[in-house]
């Protein structure tokens, strides 16, 4: 009798294999979704600890500076920008961190922050604001180098190195060590006004520092800001402008500041001069000629003043002033060197808000008798003292 050959199993010749199925009421068959269910919940787990770490512990990639705190501002506000820069950041583990572990109130201020800051770390220096006294600087565009000087003299809260009784402007720039910013025709000029002038060096604007804090920090604080701000405009300027040096666009800043208070109007104000200058014209603004009275102008400008030869009366003389006449704002450094598409050449006071612009004589003279129009109709309205 022949052994019977053995049966073969069909599957491993045709590979059609089945996966083994489990009933559900097999111990197996939970086992096997338990792993899955564990395996999903690990990976959320690891996926939310790496937020987490991101979020408390990422860090942005930007140099050591300091960072202005207003009032009004607030904790919550500080997180977009990590939101931009740190991948996995999430706002909502950063609030519920906040809410949790920072006690402290928001104070306004000027923070130092570390090189490539965490939020962790971030949020523990402006903690820190809570147990500082803080000095409020004001620095109002506009206005000049020693309207500046004498806010921080009258400042108790600002300690006095630099901006002693008997300081004048070379002791200044030697002590804040600026006076190889200043062109040669500025430290070797005989008026007064002019020498050592750092006229238009400091930002305008409003600034917190800790009580005791020096003048000479203040001043070297914003004549950085200046410089970089003046930098960075310079780098990116518009063509074929009139301006051989950073130095003579910020003097231009200078002016275009003291005559208009208009944001929409400063790049047609730098337009006219850009346009009045590659024309051989003299700039004739009302602003120099105030600037280079000193202490004598009283309010109002005569004939005769127009008529005075200063270093500054652009009325007088050809091209810029020697320093700037004031302290110019980041907004017009920007415009000085980004001058509106316009053919204009003259610009006044409507009487009303802003200015009209024109590109030749006629319409200007209209233009200004308009506005003596204006101001006469108001005169007239005003009632007598």
């Amino acid at each position: 009798m022949q052994d019977k050959a053995p049966i073969t199993d069909v599957s491993l010749i045709s590979g059609q294999t089945k996966p083994r199925k489990y009933k559900k009421d097999n111990p197996s068959f939970f086992m096997q979704r338990g792993y899955q269910i564990l395996l999903v919940l690990g990976l959320i787990a690891a996926f939310l600890l790496v937020m987490v770490y991101q979020t408390l512990f990422g860090r942005l990639d930007q140099p050591a500076q300091k960072v202005t705190i207003e009032q009004g501002d607030t904790y919550y506000g500080l997180l977009p920008q990590w939101q931009q820069q740190i991948p996995l950041f999430s706002a909502t583990i950063g609030k519920l961190y906040i809410k949790s572990q920072v006690d402290a109130p928001l104070h306004e201020g000027i923070y130092q922050l570390p090189e490539n800051p965490t939020m962790a770390e971030v949020l523990h220096v402006l903690e820190q604001g809570a147990k500082v006294a803080m000095v409020k600087v004001q620095v109002i565009e506009g206005k000049t180098a020693n309207d500046l000087y004498q806010n921080l003299r009258d400042n108790s809260g600002i300690k006095k190195e630099v901006l002693t009784a008997d300081a004048d402007n070379q002791s200044i720039a030697e002590a804040l060590d600026l006076v190889g910013i200043l062109p040669d025709s500025v430290t070797g000029s005989n008026d007064p006004i002019v020498s050592y002038n750092l006229e238009g060096w400091f930002t305008p604007d409003t600034y917190y520092y800790g009580e005791g804090a020096t003048d000479t920090q203040v001043l070297t604080d914003l004549y950085k800001r200046q410089q970089q701000a003046l930098t960075k405009a310079w780098e990116n300027r518009a063509p074929d402008l009139p301006y051989e040096t950073p130095y003579q666009a910020l003097i231009m800043a200078s002016i275009i500041e003291k005559e208009t208070s208009v944001a929409d109007e400063r790049p047609l104000v730098s337009a006219v001069f850009n346009n009045r200058f590659k024309k051989g014209m003299r700039m004739q603004t009302d602003p120099t000629i105030i600037y280079g009275m000193g202490s004598r102008y009283d309010g109002n400008i005569r004939r005769a003043d127009i008529d005075e030869t200063t270093s500054y009366n652009t009325y007088q003389i050809d091209g810029l002033p020697p320093t700037p006449i004031s302290l110019p704002s980041p907004a017009s450094i920007e415009a000085t060197l980004h001058p509106a598409e316009s053919d204009a050449l003259y610009f006044v006071a409507t009487g009303t808000g802003g200015h009209k612009f024109t590109d030749n004589l006629a319409d200007h003279n209209r233009a200004v008798q308009e506005y003596l129009k204006v101001m006469r109709e108001k005169k007239s309205q005003t009632p007598p003292e």
